[in-house]
């Protein structure tokens, strides 16, 4: 297409971003994806500095973007690029200024992270953009031949909020890591709390939407939470003061209340942190404090899934802006589950908008509906765990289960969580749980030991404070049933009753369910319901695309990575190679990858040959002399245990520090099994919580049925898991033909292998074909 009358080239590849609304970590991981995948795709990239002000005023606020301006921005919290409130962009003379601006610029494609207020805006925009380009034409400010050429005017939104308030999506960037703020602020208080014997209310977040306080009460294990959209009962002082005092008779030290900001009773008024405070000091006696989080809750580093969240969001906007039509709706990117899509912007907002209304018209069961399946299941699975005497919940006695729990492999974040939500949900229906205490050899070998064996009837008291600790209390190992004996392990689950099996743990825990599930024609002792709840680092279970413990790795290795990565950029010229754990996964190393910005990642799915490490080198060379001793040119590269057995982590570091012939420095770090322990992160411990109850509930639904019934049914021994969109059981037997690769120990489709292109193009890194064998150099 020829250049327009003032110059400026065809708009239709130019494509703007910016952040609006209240600020949230993970802001600059989008700016970050939509600057660079918009260059990478063959368009021109612009950020608009301070929201709504920075398109009305124009001029220096919109500027051009190249692919170093955005470098270092992924670990940074906030917005880099400003944020700001425009009461005149609610005006159409405001919108007028801001289209003008836009076209003066050659803009015809925008993308908005923020919240219901700054997507709405943009949506309005949208609409009202053929009438603003005429009334620009009219008083002379355009050509009609510029109306003509941007005559369509492109959105899409990326929710950015720490409150998760928005509908149709079950994550907003920067939710998790304002939740990350409140559980290590808790975690802290509680030590305190527990040494005194004192009593807490801690006021959160949220004046419309008690995602935090939700979230927070599920991941801290509080003894009662308040949160808008589902208010207390009436006499919510007496139910509070019951269920705490029941948790100090069972011999609890400490109470954690949590308290959303917008809490509400079922008549709409306002309970505040000082009234709780009033009634535990005053009617149980307890010394109680308030603690109020405030705006720490907003700020800081961004966790490793807003990360990749933000950025896999804002690589899916751009792609949605290039694919959409004058015809396509506004558009805004969500996820479900771990589906990111593309979903019309205005509903969502007006659902968004409704919680509002429902809760001032006092229908907290819409209210409720609105928020999502998911929000309803923490709920209930909150209420069911936080308080074991609810004889409302009991099962008929002949219902009534003997539950083992029973950790195997590796530890992992969340493997205390599930089981102590799991002995919870348990007592609170009646069942026994009981705790399997150093996996299938800890079963077999000292399971008669005196004076406390490995097989033990578990209290919640027992359990009550392990929500937030790593590791495994229970203990667990490698052993398999095969090793230790199967008629041995038949023989105890005979000895002590045990009529269902609750199993969390990696590939190890997957392969004993398979030996186990063999077995069972000549074991009548297995013929029971067991159900795996997969937890490993490695996230290398078949079945699921997310396992419990994987979050809290990422976080550590992200976490180590900044710290070496801030000493890479100081000196300027300098690179790390980053040895990962993961198996014969490369799901951590990917991952990480997304989350740091890596300049490449090498994994055993794909491999590493001579001409790879020579085009990384290549690469590295030219990247290093365009950087000209910049700030932020802190490089690293992430490499799996076992992406090579000849190119380790040691030896591609040598080669590249003598292949830079002195141009630049490459060091290696091992963070080794730092990125199994440590505390669980907030989502480890959520989603711990959540499929440990739906696997307990799983179980339930066999209670009474023969064994040979039980065995006839495929899910009666299955796998829960996140695949796309759902949670779901898979069929073992089924999982072990379909969908497992035996040799490797990892599922044969792996979801993640799509983002490690991503990881390359938002690197820079070239391609096979952008490399000329004859000369070296590349071509791109």
């Amino acid at each position: 297409m020829a250049p327009l009358p003032n110059g400026v080239p065809p708009a239709k590849n130019r494509i703007a971003v910016m952040t609006s609304g209240g600020d949230s970590p993970g802001m600059n991981g989008c700016v970050r994806a939509v600057v660079r995948k918009s260059l990478a795709q063959g368009c021109e990239s612009y950020c608009i500095y301070e929201g709504y002000e920075g398109l009305v005023l124009g001029g220096d606020l919109i500027k051009q973007m190249r692919w170093e301006d955005v470098r270092g921005l992924l670990s940074e919290g906030g917005t880099s690029i400003g944020t700001a409130r425009c009461k005149a962009f609610t005006e159409r003379p405001g919108r007028l200024k801001a289209a003008k601006n836009m076209i003066d610029k050659g803009i015809n494609a925008l993308i908005i992270c923020g919240g219901d207020g700054s997507l709405t805006g943009a949506d309005t925009f949208r609409g009202e953009w053929p009438g603003l380009l005429e009334e620009l034409v009219s008083s002379g400010e355009i050509t009609p031949e510029q109306r003509n050429e941007f005559q369509h005017l492109n959105i899409v939104g990326l929710v950015g909020s720490i409150d998760n308030d928005f509908a149709d999506t079950d994550a907003t960037i920067g939710c998790y890591s304002s939740l990350a703020r409140i559980c290590e602020s808790v975690d802290s208080i509680d030590a305190t709390a527990s040494s005194h014997q004192r009593a807490f209310v801690i006021e959160v977040m949220g004046r419309h939407c008690g995602w935090l306080a939700l979230m927070a009460g599920v991941s801290t294990g509080a003894d009662f939470i308040f949160i808008p959209e589902n208010p207390p009962a009436q006499n919510w002082e007496d139910q509070m003061c019951g269920i705490i005092k029941k948790h100090r008779e069972f011999g609890k030290r400490k109470t954690i209340v949590i308290v959303a900001e917008g809490a509400i009773d079922s008549e709409l008024k306002q309970i505040s942190p000082t009234q709780v405070k009033d009634l535990l000091s005053n009617r149980l006696k307890l010394d109680t404090r308030i603690t109020t989080l405030g705006h720490v809750q907003r700020g800081g580093t961004p966790c490793a899934y807003d990360r990749q969240l933000s950025t896999l969001q804002g690589v899916e906007a751009v792609m949605a802006v290039l694919d959409a039509t004058p015809e396509t709706p506004s558009k805004f990117i969500a996820i479900i589950e771990n589906k990111i899509i593309r979903s019309p912007l205005i509903e969502a907002v007006a659902l968004t908008q409704e919680v509002a209304k429902a809760i001032a018209a006092k229908d907290f069961k819409r209210a409720m509906d609105l928020r999502g399946p998911e929000f309803a299941e923490y709920y209930n699975a909150y209420m069911t765990t936080t308080s074991t005497t609810q004889p409302d919940l009991y099962l008929p006695k002949e219902k009534h289960m003997n539950i083992a729990i029973i950790h195997i492999g590796a530890p992992a974040g969340g493997m205390n969580s599930a089981t102590r939500a799991a002995v919870a949900y348990c007592l609170s229906r009646g069942h026994t749980p009981i705790a399997i205490h150093n996996g299938f050899a800890g079963l077999v070998r000292h399971h008669g030991d005196e004076p406390l064996g490995s097989v033990r009837k578990t209290k919640w008291l027992d359990v009550e404070g392990w929500i937030s600790r790593g590791g495994s209390e229970i203990g667990t190992n490698r052993d398999l049933p095969s090793k230790v004996g199967m008629g041995e392990t038949a023989d105890c689950f005979s000895q002590y009753k045990i009529d269902a099996l609750f199993i969390i743990g990696g590939f190890e825990a997957f392969t004993a369910l398979s030996e186990l599930r063999k077995a069972r024609p000549d074991y009548p002792a297995f013929r029971i319901p067991m159900m795996l709840l997969p937890a490993t680092i490695s996230n290398n279970v078949p079945g699921t695309e997310y396992s419990i413990g994987s979050d809290t790795c990422l976080n550590a290795l992200i976490g180590y990575c900044d710290a070496i990565k801030q000493s890479a950029a100081a000196s300027r010229r300098r690179i790390f190679v980053v040895e990962t754990q993961g198996g014969r996964s490369g799901y951590v190393a990917t991952m990480a990858a997304l989350g740091i910005g890596a300049t490449a990642v090498y994994t055993p799915e794909e491999g590493i040959s001579i001409q790879m490490l020579s085009r990384d080198i290549q690469h590295l060379r030219e990247s290093f002399a365009r950087d000209q001793g910049q700030n932020r040119a802190g490089k690293l590269i992430l490499c799996n245990e076992h992406a090579s057995d000849t190119y380790t982590t040691e030896v591609i570091s040598n080669m590249i520090r003598t292949e830079s012939k002195g141009r630049f420095e490459s060091r290696f770090a091992i963070p080794g099994h730092v990125q199994q322990g440590g505390t669980p992160s907030p989502m480890d411990r959520v989603r711990a919580v959540r499929l440990a109850v739906k696997c307990i509930q799983q179980i339930e639904g066999y209670a009474g049925m023969s064994k040979e019934e039980i065995m006839e049914d495929p899910l009666s021994m299955a796998v829960i898991g996140i695949k796309g969109a759902h949670v779901k059981f898979g069929g073992m037997e089924r999982l072990e033909k379909e969908e497992t690769n035996w040799k490797d120990r990892r599922p044969k489709n792996e979801s993640w292998i799509r983002y490690k292109s991503i990881v390359d193009t938002l690197s820079g890194r070239p391609k096979a074909e952008d490399c000329c064998e004859g000369c070296g150099r590349l071509h791109r």
